[in-house]
């Protein structure tokens, strides 16, 4: 789990002035009718950040085998990320990943088979949650820097 708390640390601080040389108004931008705007898809990644943050620790403790689904268009529909400062949501969004980071690089490698539920038919491990968690982050974090 460390080596994938190191690749989360690496890719905030590798994606972070990236992100502060867009500006507020073209981060506003919606490409597509009903698409996310830039602030849409860092504000679905603050999301994902604070979901996974729970399920991670609970996991680490083995108690993660109960959690809702999370519906991720409502939740960024509801905080209305696209109305807030792009600058406010790049520095949530680099604590909670350096939090998220932190916490992924001392969970005991003997946690890494325990199982969450993360509202889906399936349970799943805590390694792969987190492994999937980076590939998520990733993807949306392509999809900012190059539109």
């Amino acid at each position: 789990m460390k080596i994938l708390g190191e690749a989360i640390s690496y890719t905030i601080r590798e994606v972070d002035p990236v992100l502060r040389k867009i500006s507020d108004e073209n981060a506003s931008i919606k490409p597509v009718k009903g698409g996310w705007s830039k602030k849409e898809i860092l504000g679905h990644l603050i999301d994902s950040a604070s979901n996974n943050h729970q399920r991670f620790v609970r996991a680490a403790l083995n108690e993660a085998q109960n959690f809702p689904p999370y519906n991720q268009d409502k939740w960024v529909d509801v905080q209305k990320y696209n109305e807030r400062e792009w600058e406010e949501l790049i520095k949530l969004f680099v604590t909670m990943n350096s939090n998220i980071s932190s916490v992924l690089e001392v969970i005991p490698g003997e946690a890494v088979n325990n199982l969450c539920n993360i509202g889906k038919e399936n349970m799943v491990s805590l390694e792969f949650l987190a492994n999937d968690y980076l590939r998520h982050l990733k993807h949306h974090l392509d999809v900012i820097v190059k539109a």
